[in-house]
């Protein structure tokens, strides 16, 4: 029944279908690829290369410093994956700064909070909450879920019952306060170890640098692939990440709108 109530969630409804592996409409259109955006170090991604997709962003931190917004927008860049918060006690001091001006510019962009398993759900809920304003969440938040193995002060890896649960309170929380319901950034090796199977009626953002998700996402059907670490991005300095959303232009300008409403307004 979830999976059924998940296809037609506006996003599902505005590409093309339904299908076991993704939204991807690109899996039966035919085009020819077009570099969009440099990269210093290129994978092969074989038939179904990114630069198929129609639609790419950036995902950013405090690490990228100044950015020239303007020349991000006119590049082609059509949303932004912005830091917020980490854990139940760190802000990302470029947030503010970051979703302002990428509203200045009229480039679509959601927070995403990296989460400790170290700090309670509701911590971390409040925590994002204090620190995110409503006005700065053009696009649904972004609960960011990895194993974090280079980590000073938390290296904790619950069960998977328990990950999922304290993902789905964090989730419910944010979904509560904001009126849009979150998307899950995940790894290939957290999403192996914990969330194979579930949170079907939510949308993904996968990560997968060396392979098409289809191929390290066995069955899990994503709107947002980020396929490199390395992108080149005129208006940013040194090494970008770079994704796609699954669907077309005019997939995204429909969703973009659909999403855009706040449910509690």
């Amino acid at each position: 029944m979830r999976r059924i109530l998940f296809c037609v969630l506006p996003l599902a409804i505005m590409l093309a279908g339904c299908t076991s592996s993704g939204y991807d409409y690109l899996e039966t259109a035919s085009i020819k690829p077009k570099t969009r955006f440099k990269d210093t170090d290129p994978q092969d991604f074989g038939a179904k290369h990114p630069h198929r997709n129609e639609v790419h962003g950036i995902d950013i931190s405090k690490w990228q410093g100044d950015i020239d917004w303007q020349s991000v927008k006119t590049s082609g860049v059509a949303f932004a994956f912005i830091k917020a918060t980490e854990g139940k006690d760190r802000f990302d001091p470029r947030f503010n700064e970051y979703w302002q001006r990428a509203r200045a510019v009229s480039i679509p962009h959601a927070p995403y909070h990296f989460y400790y398993f170290c700090s309670s759900a509701d911590e971390q809920a409040d925590w994002f909450i204090q620190n995110v304003p409503r006005e700065s969440m053009r696009l649904p938040p972004v609960l960011d879920v990895e194993w974090n193995g280079e980590s000073k002060t938390c290296r904790f890896r619950p069960d998977p019952a328990t990950v999922r649960a304290q993902m789905q309170r964090f989730m419910d929380r944010l979904e509560a306060y904001y009126g849009k319901r979150p998307i899950i950034y995940t790894s290939v090796d957290f999403h192996r170890d914990n969330l194979q199977g579930y949170f079907q009626d939510y949308h993904f953002w996968v990560r997968s640098v060396a392979a098409h998700p289809e191929v390290t996402y066995a069955d899990r059907r994503w709107a947002f692939w980020q396929y490199t670490s390395t992108g080149v991005i005129p208006g940013i300095k040194g090494p970008a990440d770079i994704n796609v959303f699954a669907g077309s232009s005019k997939n995204w300008a429909n969703w973009v709108a659909s999403v855009s409403k706040d449910r509690n307004s």
